[in-house]
């Protein structure tokens, strides 16, 4: 009676949800002793699993679950293991259980998720896994969320019939240290468990594809009309829009472009520069974006080591960023086109033809013509330790750093984002961009992160509830907000730079926000590591995104940690170098070929979370011994808290090398710096200070630290 009463259900929600099972080969190879263990969607999740899942397996629920009148007839087609994931007796039970070979269903969460991410991950289940010695077993539904039976009403678009996929990945096991015990071993277990779930969410997303599919898939979940950018011309653009506009560039930029060349992007940051991005990668051109921040050496620079042939541009943006000189310079090295020019080429039947293709793009477009490895954008580093590179992202590389950030923190097409990070930066291209475009958020376009006392008001208006700054902006937002500008906010995530105390003070007292430190470099497209609300640890910048692997290698005069090596599906596809334009140059280091070697002197705690130590460029070597610059920065900023500062090393002709700050605080002495730093070795102390009217600035706010050391270099002449 229960096989054909199961064989129906197979048979009815098959047809309803076009439900498929990926990877039984994997429930096979488990073995007998298994602990299944799936995110919870809905509450469809053990009615899905009983009857998609081969054998009678046991399901250990939640009671009060387990009582719900109208799905005990379906609990009936297994067993039921009623429990209190926080409860003694219940988990000693369900480890009995378990040890008598059976196969057991658990929901590590405890509960039906309200965010449409993982919620948190209760420490119980890890301990059963560790006590039962039982194979673990992640299955990951997809698609479930999106039906009336879940609990995302008015945060996902809800329908009738969403596809439903049931994903069984290969099985493992806890294996916690045998020197611990207790409370530390059931809280260590957990945490394997939690990244075990969360790489299961990573493993299982679909960043193997281009943008533009991409794109097209997020229309799919959150619908045409939904609205996703918005700019200071305040019309929003519904994902509808955005396809149609980005097609019809797209088609008219074939003109002037060949598929796969770098086509240069000097536009501020607006909806219809994310267009133009996303139109130019459409039919396989490479958006290379240049800093309009370093003057026209820099970019012209940029566009020889880019090969870059043609930059689009625009007029009103020349005209108004005050760069018509370098505009100048720069057309004598390459062909300008303006958008306006391409504007007016764009004819009434160019754009019926690209709303058409707008409506059809699910059929017509060939998934396969450009692979997701292929080059996506070049992005230039920051030049803040020397000369500019060129990054090359694949598709793959930018859809897998935002499918790994998506596996920590929970977000949702209710967030909007305020975004004012230029787009030629990795963290304004993928974390404040791609992101929330590809994932239904809303995103507010503001083309300067440098209008202090406008930004907080465009906050407060918009009713903001995620950004992404570095250090250096967002104590000047929290200087010049009002207590209340942030009300909305939820997550403000930090990177590019060390977040100061004094910052994460500063937000915390006068707005209620904990900052989130997080950690990358362009690189790694750019998100390394970040504190989440869940994973949480003050000096830290969190956690390795999932699937990422690391080395560290030894440093001369450092003891503990030392320089950061990375690989994983966010390492970029390579370099582009200024004496080699154009050819590109796999990423390796000494750990082999695919590792980026980051340069960053860290620390990796016993739990996982990464401690900046600073840049292996950013020390000098004083005496035989490795001094920190970061750390001679962090004595002038306990000095002076409201003065900018910048350590620098240079050449001495008997010492080797010397520390020099540079400082906004006038009058500073040695020895005001001194007496605030009781304590503090004679070697920590630069040998000389300069006062200066400001620091050099990189265009998303960091210390340009190649222009700094050359002015204290005339300084100290």
């Amino acid at each position: 009676m229960h096989a054909l009463i199961k064989k129906f259900l197979h048979w009815l929600l098959t047809f309803i949800y076009k439900v498929e099972v990926h990877g039984l080969a994997n429930y096979y190879q488990a073995g007998k002793r298994v602990l299944i263990i799936s995110n919870h969607t809905s509450f469809l999740d053990p009615l899905l699993l009983g009857v998609f899942l081969p054998d009678r397996i046991t399901f250990a629920i939640n009671t009060q679950i387990s009582q719900r009148w109208w799905l005990k007839p379906f609990l009936g087609l297994s067993e039921v293991f009623p429990m209190d994931p926080t409860h003694p007796l219940s988990l000693k039970a369900l480890i009995s259980h378990l040890k008598n070979d059976t196969k057991t269903v658990i929901f590590p969460e405890g509960r039906i998720t309200v965010t449409g991410s993982l919620m948190k991950i209760y420490d119980g289940p890890g301990m059963v896994a560790d006590k039962s010695e039982a194979a673990i077993l992640p299955v990951r539904i997809h698609g479930a969320e999106y039906t009336h039976f879940s609990k995302l009403r008015n945060i996902v678009r809800l329908r009738l019939f969403p596809k439903i996929t049931i994903q069984i990945l290969p099985h493992t096991k806890i294996h916690a240290a045998d020197n611990i015990h207790g409370k530390s071993r059931r809280k260590a277990s957990g945490h394997v468990l939690a990244d075990i779930m969360t790489e299961m969410m990573f493993a299982t997303s679909h960043y193997q594809q281009t943008l533009f599919a991409s794109l097209l898939e997020a229309r799919t979940i959150h619908g045409g009309g939904h609205e996703v950018a918005e700019d200071l011309e305040r019309k929003p653009l519904s994902y509808n829009t955005i396809i149609t506009r980005s097609l019809a560039i797209a088609n008219a930029l074939k003109n002037v472009s060949e598929a796969g060349e770098h086509v240069g992007v000097l536009l501020p940051n607006t909806t219809k520069t994310l267009c133009v991005v996303l139109g130019l990668q459409i039919y396989g051109r490479i958006p290379a974006m240049l800093n309009y921040s370093i003057g026209s050496a820099g970019m012209i620079s940029a566009c020889q080591t880019g090969a870059v042939k043609t930059v689009l541009t625009s007029r009103r943006f020349v005209e108004m960023a005050k760069l018509t000189d370098d505009a100048e310079a720069l057309s004598q090295q390459v062909q300008l086109v303006y958008l306006e020019d391409i504007a007016m080429q764009i004819s009434a039947l160019d754009k019926l033809k690209a709303l058409l293709q707008c409506a059809t793009a699910d059929y017509w477009y060939d998934h396969t013509q450009y692979s997701p490895d292929s080059p996506a954008v070049v992005l230039f580093t920051s030049g803040s330790e020397g000369a500019p590179k060129g990054v090359v992202l694949s598709h793959s590389n930018i859809l897998a750093n935002i499918n790994q950030v998506k596996a920590r923190i929970s977000f949702n097409a209710n967030d909007v984002v305020l975004n004012f990070l230029p787009m030629f930066h990795s963290f304004g291209f993928t974390a404040a961009t791609i992101l929330p475009i590809m994932n239904g958020m809303k995103t507010f376009f503001y083309p300067s992160p440098l209008h202090y006392s406008v930004i907080p008001e465009i906050a407060y208006e918009i009713d903001a509830t995620i950004m992404f700054a570095t250090n250096t902006f967002l104590s000047a937002y929290g200087k010049k907000a009002h207590s209340y500008d942030f009300f909305k906010i939820r997550y403000v995530v930090a990177g590019a730079e060390k977040l100061q105390q004094a910052t994460r003070a500063l937000w915390a007292e006068k707005f209620g926000i904990r900052i989130l430190e997080g950690y990358g470099v362009t690189e790694t497209t750019p998100v390394i590591s970040v504190n989440t609300p869940i994973d949480f640890k003050l000096g830290s910048v969190g956690r390795f995104m999932p699937e990422m692997r690391y080395q560290i290698e030894p440093v001369e005069g450092i003891e503990q940690g030392g320089k950061l090596h990375v690989a994983g599906p966010n390492i970029m596809k390579g370099y582009l170098l200024p004496k080699n334009p154009g050819v590109l140059v796999p990423p390796a280091s000494v750990f082999g070929e695919g590792w980026h070697d980051t340069g960053d002197i860290v620390d990796v705690d016993d739990e996982g979370f990464i401690h900046i130590k600073g840049r292996s460029k950013r020390f000098a070597k004083i005496g035989g011994e490795m001094v920190s610059l970061a750390v001679v920065e962090q004595l002038a900023l306990q000095a002076w808290p409201d003065a900018h500062h910048a350590a620098v090393s240079l050449t001495h002709p008997k010492k080797g090398e010397e520390i020099i700050l540079l400082t906004t605080q006038k009058q500073a002495t040695l020895k005001q710096l001194t007496d605030a730093s009781a304590g503090v070795a004679a070697i920590n102390f630069p040998r000389k200070i300069f006062t200066v009217d400001a620091i050099p600035l990189l265009g998303a706010g960091k210390t340009d630290y190649f222009k700094t050391t050359e002015l204290a270099a005339k300084l100290n002449a």
